[in-house]
């Protein structure tokens, strides 16, 4: 079996599927496999459960890269018969930098802004549910009462982000810098039990929901 195959296999997947498919069976086995659905005292299940977030973290990243790749082979810019030097000119990439905007209120729903810098931007009241923010620089940002269901935030840059009564079910917040940031209010809990992954997080002078700074 080809490596490719493998990861199509890790993603349940058959050969061939489109990126919508892949990105969708990303976020249906990331919520199978969120630690927090599992005992926290089963030392196996949850390293398990580690490895395979990493597994389908990587496959879903592997496939995103080759049907890019594929695309423009497919799709090239066109090229000036003038000036043969320019068959192979490749459209400039988005600005990832999106600092300061205002996207209030904003349906970005299972958007991918990994890598973005949206430091200091209005996301009041926006849904980012099922948003793939891996990387992401939220820093300063307004995320208050934000719908930010089983949004992938790892290693994201949320240092002073107002947080304010959002809704962090079932999001990833796994090696995140929160240091500062104001959560009070945010759902984070059903009952006793915590539904937010927070694995490596730094939380120092963060302010929990119930008001209290932690550290």
């Amino acid at each position: 079996m080809s490596q490719l195959e493998q990861y199509y296999r890790l993603l349940e997947l058959e050969p061939g599927a489109t990126f919508d498919e892949v990105t969708q069976a990303y976020k249906d086995l990331a919520f199978v496999w969120h630690p927090d659905r599992l005992p926290k005292d089963n030392t196996r299940l949850q390293e398990k459960a580690q490895k395979k977030l990493q597994e389908i973290n990587e496959a879903r990243e592997k496939l995103r890269s080759l049907q890019t790749r594929c695309q423009r082979l497919h799709h090239p810019a066109p090229s000036s018969q003038k000036n043969p030097t320019q068959k192979n000119y490749q459209p400039p990439k988005p600005n990832p930098d999106l600092s300061g905007q205002d996207f209030s209120h904003a349906n970005l729903q299972g958007k991918d802004l990994s890598g973005r810098n949206l430091s200091y931007a209005n996301l009041s009241g926006a849904d980012l549910s099922d948003t793939f923010m891996h990387k992401v620089n939220l820093r300063g940002a307004n995320l208050s009462e934000a719908n930010l269901f089983r949004a992938n935030l790892l290693l994201a840059d949320l240092r002073e982000v107002n947080l304010r009564s959002a809704n962090l079910i079932g999001a990833d917040l796994s090696g995140a810098d929160l240091r500062g940031a104001n959560l009070m209010g945010a759902r984070m809990k059903s009952g006793d039990r915590l539904l937010v992954k927070l694995v490596g997080a730094n939380l120092a002078g963060a302010i929990m929901p119930d008001g209290k700074i932690y550290g």
